[in-house]
Protein backbone atom coordinates (compact mmCIF):
# COMPACT_ATOMS: atom_id res chain seq x y z
CA UNK A 1 0.00 0.00 0.00
CA UNK A 2 3.22 2.31 0.16
CA UNK A 3 2.70 2.52 -3.46
CA UNK A 4 2.10 5.95 -4.86
CA UNK A 5 0.14 7.04 -7.43
CA UNK A 6 2.67 7.60 -9.62
CA UNK A 7 4.63 4.57 -8.93
CA UNK A 8 1.23 2.95 -10.74
CA UNK A 9 1.08 4.74 -13.11
CA UNK A 10 2.04 3.05 -16.82
CA UNK A 11 5.72 3.47 -17.59
CA UNK A 12 6.53 5.41 -20.94
CA UNK A 13 9.22 3.77 -22.93
CA UNK A 14 11.99 6.23 -22.86
CA UNK A 15 12.59 9.13 -25.21
CA UNK A 16 15.83 9.99 -25.78
CA UNK A 17 15.48 12.46 -28.58
CA UNK A 18 13.16 14.39 -27.08
CA UNK A 19 10.89 14.24 -29.46
CA UNK A 20 7.56 13.66 -27.56
CA UNK A 21 7.88 16.09 -24.81
CA UNK A 22 11.03 18.09 -25.94
CA UNK A 23 11.11 21.55 -28.28
CA UNK A 24 9.23 21.76 -31.31
CA UNK A 25 10.15 23.40 -34.68
CA UNK A 26 7.43 25.89 -35.93
CA UNK A 27 4.96 25.58 -38.24
CA UNK A 28 7.10 28.45 -41.07
CA UNK A 29 10.03 27.04 -39.97
CA UNK A 30 10.74 25.14 -43.06
CA UNK A 31 9.50 28.33 -45.14
CA UNK A 32 12.03 30.57 -43.27
CA UNK A 33 15.00 28.02 -44.00
CA UNK A 34 14.15 27.76 -48.11
CA UNK A 35 14.34 31.27 -47.82
CA UNK A 36 17.38 31.66 -46.33
CA UNK A 37 19.01 29.13 -48.07
CA UNK A 38 17.52 30.81 -51.32
CA UNK A 39 19.29 34.16 -50.62
CA UNK A 40 22.47 32.40 -49.43
CA UNK A 41 22.74 30.61 -52.49
CA UNK A 42 22.31 33.87 -54.44
CA UNK A 43 24.79 35.65 -52.47
CA UNK A 44 27.67 32.75 -52.77
CA UNK A 45 26.72 32.69 -56.51
CA UNK A 46 27.20 36.57 -56.64
CA UNK A 47 30.68 36.61 -54.88
CA UNK A 48 31.46 33.41 -56.59
CA UNK A 49 31.23 34.79 -59.72
CA UNK A 50 28.79 32.66 -60.85
CA UNK A 51 26.65 33.54 -64.16
CA UNK A 52 24.85 30.11 -64.09
CA UNK A 53 21.00 30.71 -62.22
CA UNK A 54 21.03 27.13 -62.03
CA UNK A 55 23.98 26.96 -60.34
CA UNK A 56 22.51 29.28 -57.63
CA UNK A 57 19.63 27.04 -57.18
CA UNK A 58 21.21 24.08 -57.08
CA UNK A 59 23.84 26.12 -54.04
CA UNK A 60 20.56 27.23 -52.33
CA UNK A 61 19.29 23.39 -52.32
CA UNK A 62 22.00 22.00 -50.80
CA UNK A 63 22.45 25.02 -47.92
CA UNK A 64 18.66 24.21 -47.77
CA UNK A 65 18.95 20.52 -46.81
CA UNK A 66 21.66 20.82 -44.64
CA UNK A 67 20.68 23.94 -43.00
CA UNK A 68 17.54 21.64 -42.44
CA UNK A 69 19.41 18.58 -40.76
CA UNK A 70 21.43 21.10 -38.72
CA UNK A 71 18.55 23.17 -37.59
CA UNK A 72 15.91 20.35 -36.93
CA UNK A 73 18.34 18.36 -35.09
CA UNK A 74 19.32 20.92 -32.83
CA UNK A 75 15.91 21.84 -31.73
CA UNK A 76 14.34 18.42 -32.11
CA UNK A 77 17.30 15.69 -31.96
CA UNK A 78 18.41 13.66 -34.53
CA UNK A 79 15.99 11.31 -35.68
CA UNK A 80 13.57 14.04 -37.00
CA UNK A 81 16.77 15.89 -38.39
CA UNK A 82 16.89 13.00 -40.97
CA UNK A 83 12.92 12.78 -41.05
CA UNK A 84 13.24 16.80 -41.91
CA UNK A 85 15.98 15.62 -44.29
CA UNK A 86 14.13 13.16 -46.27
CA UNK A 87 11.07 15.42 -46.63
CA UNK A 88 13.52 18.31 -48.17
CA UNK A 89 14.98 15.79 -50.27
CA UNK A 90 11.26 15.20 -51.64
CA UNK A 91 10.63 18.57 -51.76
CA UNK A 92 14.01 19.79 -53.97
CA UNK A 93 13.20 16.66 -56.48
CA UNK A 94 9.59 17.62 -56.81
CA UNK A 95 11.41 21.39 -57.91
CA UNK A 96 14.12 19.92 -59.95
CA UNK A 97 11.04 18.45 -61.81
CA UNK A 98 8.62 21.11 -62.07
CA UNK A 99 11.14 24.03 -62.67
CA UNK A 100 11.73 22.56 -66.48
CA UNK A 101 8.39 22.06 -67.06
CA UNK A 102 7.02 25.29 -66.26
CA UNK A 103 10.01 26.63 -68.31
CA UNK A 104 9.34 24.77 -70.93
CA UNK A 105 5.46 25.59 -71.17
CA UNK A 106 6.30 29.66 -70.78
CA UNK A 107 8.77 29.39 -73.32
CA UNK A 108 6.44 27.95 -75.83
CA UNK A 109 3.50 30.59 -74.47
CA UNK A 110 5.72 33.29 -75.01
CA UNK A 111 6.62 32.63 -78.29
CA UNK A 112 3.86 30.69 -80.25
CA UNK A 113 1.01 33.06 -78.56
CA UNK A 114 1.66 35.70 -80.82
CA UNK A 115 0.55 33.86 -84.36
CA UNK A 116 -1.80 31.62 -82.90
CA UNK A 117 -5.04 32.94 -84.39
CA UNK A 118 -7.97 32.02 -86.29
CA UNK A 119 -5.99 32.51 -89.03
CA UNK A 120 -3.16 30.44 -88.48
CA UNK A 121 -5.49 27.62 -87.56
CA UNK A 122 -7.67 27.47 -90.66
CA UNK A 123 -4.99 27.84 -93.33
CA UNK A 124 -2.06 26.30 -95.05
CA UNK A 125 1.43 27.04 -96.43
CA UNK A 126 -0.06 26.74 -99.83
CA UNK A 127 1.12 29.25 -102.59
CA UNK A 128 3.67 30.79 -99.74
CA UNK A 129 7.20 30.23 -99.37
CA UNK A 130 8.31 29.20 -95.82
CA UNK A 131 10.33 32.54 -95.71
CA UNK A 132 7.40 34.55 -96.30
CA UNK A 133 5.16 36.11 -93.54
CA UNK A 134 1.82 34.59 -92.65
CA UNK A 135 0.94 30.91 -93.45
CA UNK A 136 -0.76 28.62 -91.02
CA UNK A 137 -0.92 25.11 -89.78
CA UNK A 138 -4.18 23.64 -90.90
CA UNK A 139 -2.73 21.08 -93.07
CA UNK A 140 -0.28 19.91 -90.47
CA UNK A 141 -3.24 20.02 -87.49
CA UNK A 142 -5.25 17.96 -89.92
CA UNK A 143 -2.91 14.93 -90.85
CA UNK A 144 -1.60 14.75 -87.36
CA UNK A 145 -5.24 14.40 -86.05
CA UNK A 146 -5.56 11.64 -88.73
CA UNK A 147 -2.39 10.19 -88.13
CA UNK A 148 -2.93 9.52 -84.49
CA UNK A 149 -6.26 8.45 -84.70
CA UNK A 150 -5.79 5.90 -87.21
CA UNK A 151 -2.64 4.52 -85.05
CA UNK A 152 -4.55 4.50 -81.86
CA UNK A 153 -7.52 2.36 -83.48
CA UNK A 154 -4.55 0.23 -84.75
CA UNK A 155 -2.61 -0.58 -81.66
CA UNK A 156 -4.97 0.22 -78.70
CA UNK A 157 -7.07 -2.97 -79.54
CA UNK A 158 -3.81 -4.92 -80.12
CA UNK A 159 -2.45 -3.90 -76.86
CA UNK A 160 -5.50 -4.44 -74.67
CA UNK A 161 -6.00 -7.85 -75.63
CA UNK A 162 -2.63 -8.81 -75.45
CA UNK A 163 -2.20 -7.44 -72.45
CA UNK A 164 -5.32 -9.55 -71.23
CA UNK A 165 -3.96 -12.50 -72.72
CA UNK A 166 -0.55 -12.02 -70.31
CA UNK A 167 -2.77 -11.31 -67.36
CA UNK A 168 -6.13 -13.83 -67.61
CA UNK A 169 -4.46 -16.44 -69.98
CA UNK A 170 -1.16 -16.40 -70.58
CA UNK A 171 1.02 -19.38 -69.58
CA UNK A 172 3.75 -21.33 -70.95
CA UNK A 173 6.45 -20.27 -73.43
CA UNK A 174 4.22 -18.44 -75.85
CA UNK A 175 3.53 -16.38 -73.11
CA UNK A 176 7.23 -15.84 -72.30
CA UNK A 177 7.75 -15.65 -76.11
CA UNK A 178 5.03 -12.44 -76.28
CA UNK A 179 6.28 -10.96 -73.09
CA UNK A 180 9.98 -10.62 -74.55
CA UNK A 181 8.97 -9.26 -77.81
CA UNK A 182 6.93 -6.69 -76.16
CA UNK A 183 10.44 -5.86 -74.17
CA UNK A 184 12.22 -5.33 -76.80
CA UNK A 185 9.69 -3.09 -78.88
CA UNK A 186 9.71 -0.94 -76.06
CA UNK A 187 12.92 0.60 -76.62
CA UNK A 188 12.95 0.15 -80.44
CA UNK A 189 14.09 3.87 -81.77
CA UNK A 190 11.56 5.61 -84.05
CA UNK A 191 13.72 5.84 -86.61
CA UNK A 192 13.65 2.09 -86.23
CA UNK A 193 9.51 1.32 -87.19
CA UNK A 194 9.82 4.24 -89.84
CA UNK A 195 12.32 2.19 -91.91
CA UNK A 196 10.19 -1.57 -91.24
CA UNK A 197 7.09 0.18 -92.48
CA UNK A 198 8.95 1.80 -96.07
CA UNK A 199 10.87 -0.98 -96.88
CA UNK A 200 7.86 -3.30 -96.31
CA UNK A 201 4.89 -1.23 -97.17
CA UNK A 202 6.56 1.53 -99.43
CA UNK A 203 9.33 -0.46 -101.03
CA UNK A 204 8.21 -4.33 -101.39
CA UNK A 205 4.21 -3.43 -101.65
CA UNK A 206 4.80 -0.09 -103.27
CA UNK A 207 1.85 1.39 -101.69
CA UNK A 208 3.50 5.29 -101.78
CA UNK A 209 3.73 7.55 -98.97
CA UNK A 210 0.57 8.32 -97.48
CA UNK A 211 -0.47 9.41 -93.95
CA UNK A 212 -1.64 5.64 -93.46
CA UNK A 213 2.39 4.80 -93.69
CA UNK A 214 3.39 7.34 -91.00
CA UNK A 215 0.00 5.66 -88.70
CA UNK A 216 1.70 2.28 -89.12
CA UNK A 217 4.87 3.14 -88.03
CA UNK A 218 3.61 5.18 -85.24
CA UNK A 219 0.95 2.23 -84.18
CA UNK A 220 4.50 0.18 -83.65
CA UNK A 221 5.96 2.52 -81.00
CA UNK A 222 1.98 2.41 -79.60
CA UNK A 223 1.63 -1.26 -78.63
CA UNK A 224 4.66 -1.97 -76.23
CA UNK A 225 3.72 1.13 -74.33
CA UNK A 226 -0.22 0.13 -73.94
CA UNK A 227 0.86 -3.48 -73.23
CA UNK A 228 2.91 -2.82 -70.59
CA UNK A 229 0.69 -0.44 -69.13
CA UNK A 230 -2.29 -2.55 -69.45
CA UNK A 231 -0.79 -5.56 -68.10
CA UNK A 232 0.29 -3.68 -65.12
CA UNK A 233 -2.72 -2.05 -64.55
CA UNK A 234 -5.02 -5.56 -64.73
CA UNK A 235 -2.36 -7.24 -62.15
CA UNK A 236 -3.70 -4.61 -59.54
CA UNK A 237 -7.14 -5.74 -59.34
CA UNK A 238 -7.88 -7.96 -56.47
CA UNK A 239 -8.12 -11.19 -57.45
CA UNK A 240 -11.23 -12.13 -55.27
CA UNK A 241 -13.03 -10.05 -57.57
CA UNK A 242 -12.38 -12.54 -60.40
CA UNK A 243 -13.24 -15.81 -58.04
CA UNK A 244 -16.63 -14.11 -56.77
CA UNK A 245 -17.67 -13.61 -60.29
CA UNK A 246 -16.53 -17.28 -61.29
CA UNK A 247 -18.42 -18.68 -58.15
CA UNK A 248 -21.74 -16.99 -59.33
CA UNK A 249 -21.21 -19.45 -62.78
CA UNK A 250 -20.26 -16.44 -65.04
CA UNK A 251 -17.66 -17.08 -67.92
CA UNK A 252 -14.18 -15.87 -67.75
CA UNK A 253 -14.83 -13.62 -70.93
CA UNK A 254 -17.27 -12.29 -69.06
CA UNK A 255 -15.67 -11.64 -66.00
CA UNK A 256 -12.91 -9.60 -68.02
CA UNK A 257 -14.82 -7.78 -69.54
CA UNK A 258 -17.56 -6.47 -66.98
CA UNK A 259 -15.35 -6.56 -63.99
CA UNK A 260 -11.73 -6.87 -64.60
CA UNK A 261 -11.45 -4.33 -67.25
CA UNK A 262 -14.01 -1.59 -66.08
CA UNK A 263 -11.89 -2.11 -62.49
CA UNK A 264 -8.81 -0.83 -64.02
CA UNK A 265 -10.24 0.93 -66.60
CA UNK A 266 -8.74 4.41 -65.21
CA UNK A 267 -4.81 3.25 -65.45
CA UNK A 268 -6.05 1.78 -69.08
CA UNK A 269 -6.38 4.97 -70.18
CA UNK A 270 -3.54 6.99 -68.85
CA UNK A 271 -1.71 3.86 -70.53
CA UNK A 272 -3.03 4.75 -73.51
CA UNK A 273 -2.74 8.24 -73.63
CA UNK A 274 0.70 8.26 -72.87
CA UNK A 275 1.76 5.71 -76.00
CA UNK A 276 -0.60 8.82 -77.99
CA UNK A 277 1.53 11.54 -75.85
CA UNK A 278 4.69 9.61 -77.07
CA UNK A 279 3.63 9.28 -81.27
CA UNK A 280 1.81 12.46 -81.22
CA UNK A 281 5.75 14.00 -80.71
CA UNK A 282 7.10 12.06 -83.55
CA UNK A 283 9.08 13.36 -86.23
CA UNK A 284 10.77 10.42 -87.66
CA UNK A 285 8.79 8.15 -88.88
CA UNK A 286 6.33 11.52 -90.47
CA UNK A 287 9.69 12.31 -91.93
CA UNK A 288 10.23 8.79 -93.71
CA UNK A 289 6.58 7.66 -94.78
CA UNK A 290 4.24 10.89 -95.13
CA UNK A 291 7.04 12.67 -96.78
CA UNK A 292 5.54 16.51 -95.86
CA UNK A 293 3.19 18.75 -98.02
CA UNK A 294 2.54 22.44 -98.24
CA UNK A 295 -1.04 21.15 -99.73
CA UNK A 296 -4.23 19.77 -97.45
CA UNK A 297 -4.62 16.55 -97.95
CA UNK A 298 -7.52 15.08 -96.00
CA UNK A 299 -7.15 11.58 -97.56
CA UNK A 300 -4.35 9.84 -94.87
CA UNK A 301 -4.47 6.34 -97.73
CA UNK A 302 -3.37 8.63 -100.72
CA UNK A 303 -0.17 11.39 -101.39
CA UNK A 304 1.90 13.06 -99.08
CA UNK A 305 0.36 14.55 -95.74
CA UNK A 306 2.17 16.81 -93.27
CA UNK A 307 2.05 16.86 -89.15
CA UNK A 308 2.92 18.99 -86.40
CA UNK A 309 5.93 17.86 -85.56
CA UNK A 310 7.35 17.84 -89.27
CA UNK A 311 6.16 21.19 -89.42
CA UNK A 312 7.86 22.11 -86.12
CA UNK A 313 11.06 20.54 -87.86
CA UNK A 314 10.80 22.50 -90.99
CA UNK A 315 9.79 25.48 -89.93
CA UNK A 316 12.56 26.16 -87.46
CA UNK A 317 15.39 24.74 -89.59
CA UNK A 318 14.53 27.83 -92.74
CA UNK A 319 16.36 30.38 -90.04
CA UNK A 320 14.12 33.30 -90.35
CA UNK A 321 11.80 35.50 -87.86
CA UNK A 322 8.75 34.59 -89.45
CA UNK A 323 9.40 31.12 -89.64
CA UNK A 324 10.19 30.58 -85.85
CA UNK A 325 7.59 32.37 -84.71
CA UNK A 326 5.26 29.41 -86.93
CA UNK A 327 7.10 26.85 -85.63
CA UNK A 328 6.86 28.31 -81.85
CA UNK A 329 3.05 28.12 -82.81
CA UNK A 330 2.79 25.10 -83.85
CA UNK A 331 4.72 23.65 -81.10
CA UNK A 332 2.16 25.29 -78.70
CA UNK A 333 -0.81 23.68 -80.66
CA UNK A 334 0.47 20.83 -80.59
CA UNK A 335 0.85 20.70 -76.57
CA UNK A 336 -2.64 21.97 -76.28
CA UNK A 337 -3.58 18.80 -78.02
CA UNK A 338 -1.86 16.62 -75.86
CA UNK A 339 -3.51 18.42 -73.00
CA UNK A 340 -6.90 18.27 -74.53
CA UNK A 341 -6.73 14.64 -75.29
CA UNK A 342 -6.01 13.96 -71.73
CA UNK A 343 -8.55 15.42 -70.19
CA UNK A 344 -10.91 13.72 -72.43
CA UNK A 345 -9.55 10.51 -71.82
CA UNK A 346 -9.81 11.26 -67.91
CA UNK A 347 -13.50 12.02 -68.77
CA UNK A 348 -14.33 8.86 -70.04
CA UNK A 349 -12.27 7.25 -67.81
CA UNK A 350 -14.40 8.57 -64.67
CA UNK A 351 -17.61 8.40 -66.57
CA UNK A 352 -16.73 4.90 -67.33
CA UNK A 353 -14.70 3.70 -64.14
CA UNK A 354 -17.28 1.60 -61.39
CA UNK A 355 -19.22 3.18 -58.68
CA UNK A 356 -17.81 2.74 -55.48
CA UNK A 357 -20.49 4.67 -53.47
CA UNK A 358 -23.10 3.15 -51.98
Amino acid sequence: MSHTLQDKRPAVADDPQGSLSGARMPRWAPLAIAAGSAVLGCLIGVVGGLDSRIQWGLLAALIFIAGTYFITAKVEGPRQGKNQVATSLVWVCFLLAVVPLLSLAWTTISKGSSVVDGYFLSHSMSGLLDTDEGGGIYHALLGTIEQVAIASVIATPIGLLTAVYLVEYGQGRLSRAVTFFVDVMTGIPSIVAGLFVLSLWIVILDFGFSGFAGALALSILMMPVIVRSTEEMLKLVPNELREASLALGVPQWRTILKVVLPTAIGGITTGVMLAVARITGETAPVLLLVFGTKLINSNPFDGAQSSLPLYVYEQYAVGTDASHARAWGAALVLIAFVMLLNLVARGIARWKAPKTGR
